[in-house]
This record gives structure tokens, C-alpha cells and sequence, in this order.
């Protein structure tokens, strides 16, 4: 039933080169090392990090932050750089550890970060079924977390693979989300990120869902509290259970950024990795397969799920699309043949999206009949 139609009808997202070195790249080979004089104790740092001007400052910021909370931390390289934040590898002895530092402390994103700190101190207490990197230090007033370096690499370099995952590669990944979601930490441990009603009425209101898509998923939200059980009650979940977001190495997989993990409904994992994989139909006959194989109240959970993952895509989306029209430069040159432009590669993803969510909006509503 979720099998993907073709992912739309324009001609595919274009083929990109892997990145060299993934986003936990070793940093043996950061190259040669320069000293800066900005911190209290100097520390000597590669030349591919950059201090100079208003970017040079947010990092310099960023790197004081870490060291007073792990003087000994010895930044060499700038891994993944975004508006919101900083992830900075570095070294401590005979350690690799890996600083993340918030850099837009809205209230939104800071209550991410801090959510994401509490997940790893929680880990200390709670060994959970997968691998996660331990905790070094953490300061969740300045949203600063240093965390060990996990070796491996990333199972996708971005949120939407233009191809479809190795076999071997969805199967540990899928691996590693069975055995978290079957985990049952202490009560109290973890809460709920997720406010389901609050979201479908939020979205209704937005005018992302219609009045009968807010009155089925309502009605299966309803049915979902009158189940009972353990597949009504809720499952342990990542939150965001990206391939990017897992590391893959011969120890087995590992799983990082944990800001919105917690209790959701029955499938939440499962529906954001179906959400992200348009170009592998294969994988997404697998996804709800598994997300369904419990019954009717699990295939109903999954659906919740899914509708309001791929609406949160369309809307993050539609955003992209709108901001890079503003801000592209008018066109100098004809672009190569067979080409596509990277607004043109979110225009087209943005389609599959919405295919994606009229196909789950049909399933949902034949779910309901089914009541």
C-alpha cells in the first residue's frame, strides 16, 4: 500500500558526489595546525578553521564555550557548520571527541539542544539497546555538549538520498530502530516531544491539513487511546531517525543527534525514514511492512505518523524553495544540458513530497473505513 509511485514525473534529482570524509571525518588528516591566541590557554588549531571576520568571532565564541566546560578539548576542524549551530572535532589526549555548540539561542532551538543533553546524561543511567557516543561534558545553560568521536560513516550524507541505501546498509539501520524502539527505559526518564492533537490542529490551522484530514486523523488518534496496550501507549523513539543521523561501522551501527527523542505513537522512526526515501521503493515496501506487521492499531499509528512527518517536510520545503527564489542571482549563463539547478532539485522534491502525502491521506482514509 506504501509502495512509492514513481517519485514524480520530472527527470531524477542528479547523482551528487560523496563528500570526502563524512560528517565525523578523522582528524588526523585535518592538516597543518596554527595557533590562536583568542582563548585563555592557546591551543593550536587547523588551518581549515577559519577565524577571521563575523564567522571567526561566532567560533571563537563557540570554542570558549567548549573549553569551560573541557579546557583540554584541542579543536582542529570545523565538521558541519549551519546557521543554528557549530560541530567542531578536536582532540583530548589520546581521545577524539566531538563539540556541538548551539548558535541561534532562540527558545526553540536552545529547548532542542538541552532536550538533546538530557538524552545523553540519561544514557549514563540507562544503557540503551544501540550505540551512542558517551558523554564528556555538557553545559546546557550555553547549549554546549562535547560527546566521544564515533568511528564509521554516515549511513546517507544528506536528509533525502538521491539513491537508494545498500541493502546491507537499510538493514542495520533498521536493526538499530528495532531494538531502540522495543527499548522501555524507567518511567520518568524520557517524555513526550510530540503533542499530537496540538500538532494536527496547528497544521489544520496552517492550512497544511483540510477539515476531513484533521477529522480522520482525529478519529484515529481516538481510536488509538481506546486500544489499549503497548502499541497504544507509546514507543521509545530517536526522533529523528535519518540515515545521516547513523553511523555505520563494523561494531555496528551508531546513532546520534538525539534532540527529539522520547514516547511517540507506535512507528514514529519508521515513518520518518519511509518519509526520506522516494528514490527506494524497495526500502519503503520493507518500512510499512514492518511499521504494520503488529496490526491494525500499529498500521494506524504508523499513518499518524507518516501524514504529519511528510507534512512537516512539505512545510520545511516549501520554506527552501520560497527562500532560495529570493535570494538566487538571476542567470548569467545557459546551464549544461540535462542539468538541474538546486532550486530546481527542491522544486522537484518538493513534488515527490506531495505525491508521497496525497498516497498516505488515501491510506489514511481507508483506514478509517476500516473502523
Amino acid at each position: 500500500m506504501y509502495t512509492a509511485s514513481s517519485s514524480v514525473s520530472a527527470p531524477p534529482r542528479p547523482h551528487r558526489p560523496a563528500q570526502v570524509g563524512g560528517p565525523y571525518l578523522d582528524p588526523t588528516q585535518a592538516g597543518r595546525t596554527r595557533r590562536w591566541a583568542g582563548a585563555s590557554s592557546p591551543q593550536p588549531l587547523s588551518g581549515r578553521i577559519d577565524l577571521s571576520g563575523p564567522q571567526g568571532a561566532q567560533l571563537r565564541m563557540a570554542i570558549a564555550s567548549v573549553h569551560r566546560i573541557c579546557p583540554e578539548f584541542n579543536p582542529v576542524q570545523v565538521l558541519r557548520r549551519s546557521g543554528r549551530s557549530v560541530l567542531l572535532v578536536g582532540t583530548m589526549g589520546r581521545t577524539t571527541a566531538v563539540a556541538k555548540c548551539l548558535l541561534d539561542v532562540s527558545p526553540v532551538w536552545a529547548e532542542n539542544f538541552r532536550h538533546e543533553i538530557a538524552s545523553y546524561r540519561a544514557f549514563v543511567r540507562h544503557r540503551p539497546p544501540v550505540r551512542v557516543p558517551r558523554l564528556i561534558a555538557a553545559d546546557p545553560e550555553n547549549c554546549t555538549l562535547v560527546i566521544e568521536r564515533m568511528p564509521g560513516r554516515a549511513a546517507a550524507l544528506t536528509r533525502h538520498p538521491a539513491e537508494a541505501p545498500p541493502r546491507a546498509d537499510l538493514r542495520a539501520a533498521l536493526g538499530a530502530i528495532a531494538r531502540l524502539n522495543a527499548w522501555r527505559p524507567p518511567a520518568g526518564t524520557f517524555d513526550a516531544p510530540l503533542d499530537y492533537g496540538r500538532r494536527i490542529t496547528r497544521y489544520h490551522e496552517l492550512g497544511l491539513f483540510t477539515d476531513r484530514d484533521r477529522d480522520d486523523l482525529q478519529k484515529l488518534l481516538h481510536g488509538l487511546a481506546h486500544a489499549g496496550g503497548r502499541q497504544a501507549t507509546g514507543q521509545f523513539c530517536h526522533g529523528d531517525a535519518l540515515l545521516s543521523n547513523i553511523l555505520l561501522s563494523p561494531a555496528g551501527p551508531v546513532l546520534v543527534d538525539w534532540e527529539h527523542a522520547g514516547w511517540y505513537l507506535p512507528g514514529y522512526d519508521l515513518a520518518t525514514l519511509w518519509s526520506v526515501l522516494g528514490d527506494a521503493p524497495v526500502a519503503r515496501r520493507q518500512i510499512s511492512q514492518l511499521a504494520q506487521q503488529a496490526g491494525p492499531v500499529a498500521r494506524d499509528a504508523f499513518l499518524v505518523n507518516l501524514m504529519l512527518v511528510l507534512t512537516r517536510e512539505i512545510r520545511q520545503y516549501e520554506t527552501a524553495v520560497q527562500r532560495t527564489m529570493r535570494e538566487a542571482p538571476p542567470a548569467t549563463a545557459p546551464a549544461q544540458p540535462g542539468a538541474v539547478s538546486f532550486g530546481e532539485e527542491q522544486r522537484l522534491l518538493l513534488r515527490r513530497l506531495h505525491d508521497d502525502c496525497a498516497l498516505a491521506r488515501r491510506a489514511v482514509r481507508a483506514a478509517v473505513g476500516t473502523r
